[in-house]
């Protein structure tokens, strides 16, 4: 088993992570709110946690999926994301990772974790959202998704069998995080819409036991499963990958649509959400894009709700394309304060000023970051201590577990 806590996970799977340097590890880890010292002494916690510690077989699973039609000769049609994969006895959909079993649509990596870890909250991105905490973050193999820029590829295009990978049922997940009192829980890495029933159901009990919950997607999940998700969830984060569909369609293996509609319906349950956009250098980080991106942001979801530009760097199918100028992202982060976002962010550039979070109002710098690193924190119940402008966002945990969706 390897821990990663420099490339942002703990897995338990063949690892490709971002090459590191001394000096970029040091400064990450030092800064963040749960370091590598902390992951480390998880491995007690988690060897002790019978069956923990033992792989395996994920077609041992008989956790029957929840949002599915039977369509009569033993065929049955998935509903949990827009793909509504039509899928055979014996076949799976297109994630991997759920397969008809005799009519019965089941799921193959309910409490099969093969990515750990305690990460920052900042690192999800959550901006607005208990700064300064950390998040037990889980992954399970599998995607609805085939992102050629993906990070991760090496557990979200596998399928679970060929994962290693461990059993972490939701009470010990949960158990975790009140032993470790990191106040929330992040299903994150890979797609966690494709782990949906294990994601509900340790959301569900997180929240018995004072534990939040929040969903770093890509926000490709049909409405139904979304609005009995989010009864359970404290937050989301949606990459909107692009703003073409010719982007989903050739670069991701999905849609824009969908993830627009998706967003809509998360925004009008109240829940605390968030926007990451990856500009990939000649394919979505045009000016004229991103404009009608924050155009369609603000007039559908408000300008309250935060907006992170991040750089991509060369991984997985796209290692042809350079790394993305910092200019670029900060000249979106621009952009989209010019269209009326309130909060833009340049997302994972260290010492940028366009990292902090300003007022809206009155222009006083509310929190400062370095890197995942909190240093000043002037917001207070929930406003600006000079101006008294509310700031949109999750201050306290006690604000976090009172969420209920409109």
């Amino acid at each position: 088993m390897v821990y990663n806590t420099c490339a942002g996970f703990f897995a338990v799977s063949r690892v490709r992570g971002v090459k590191t340097t001394r000096r970029e590890f040091v400064k990450r880890t030092a800064g963040a709110a749960c370091g590598l010292v902390l992951a480390d002494s998880l491995v007690g916690t988690l060897a002790a946690a019978e069956p923990i510690g033992t792989p395996t077989t994920p077609r041992t699973s008989s956790k029957e999926c929840m949002f599915y039609t039977k369509l009569g000769r033993k065929n049955v049609r998935c509903e949990l994301c827009p793909h509504g994969c039509p899928v055979p006895d014996g076949g799976r959909g297109i994630c991997g990772v759920r397969e008809n079993r005799g009519g019965v649509y089941h799921t193959l990596v309910y409490d099969r974790i093969c990515s750990f870890n305690i990460d920052p909250i900042e690192k999800k991105p959550f901006y607005h959202y208990l700064p300064g905490t950390g998040a037990v973050s889980v992954a399970t193999a599998g995607c609805n998704f085939s992102c050629k820029f993906c990070q991760n590829w090496s557990i979200s295009q596998a399928r679970p069998e060929k994962v290693r990978h461990q059993r972490l049922t939701t009470r010990q997940l949960v158990d975790t995080a009140v032993q470790r009192r990191v106040p929330t829980i992040a299903y994150t890495y890979n797609e966690p819409v494709i782990f949906y029933e294990y994601m509900h159901d340790t959301a569900k009990l997180g929240r018995t036991r004072n534990v939040g919950s929040v969903m770093v997607s890509n926000g490709f999940i049909c409405e139904k499963p979304m609005r009995e998700l989010v009864k359970h969830l404290t937050g989301v984060k949606v990459d909107l990958k692009a703003f073409t569909e010719k982007f989903y369609r050739e670069t991701c293996g999905g849609a824009l649509q969908p993830v627009l509609d998706n967003l809509k319906v998360v925004h009008s349950t109240g829940i605390h959400l968030e926007i990451v956009v990856l500009l990939i250098p000649t394919l979505n980080d045009g000016a004229e894009e991103i404009k009608k991106m924050c155009g369609w942001i603000v007039k559908n979801l408000g300008p309250d709700v935060p907006v992170h530009f991040s750089r991509f760097h060369p991984t997985y199918q796209m290692k042809n394309l350079p790394r993305t100028p910092v200019q670029t992202v900060a000249t979106a982060r621009e952009i989209a304060t010019g269209e009326g976002v309130h909060y833009a962010y340049v997302g994972n550039v260290a010492f940028h000023p366009y990292g902090h979070t300003y007022c809206p109002n009155c222009k006083t710098r509310l929190i400062e970051r370095t890197g995942y690193r909190i240093g000043e924190n002037l917001v207070k119940d929930g406003k600006c201590p000079k101006c008294q402008t509310k700031i949109p966002g999750v201050w306290s945990q006690k604000q976090a577990l009172a969420f209920r969706p409109n």
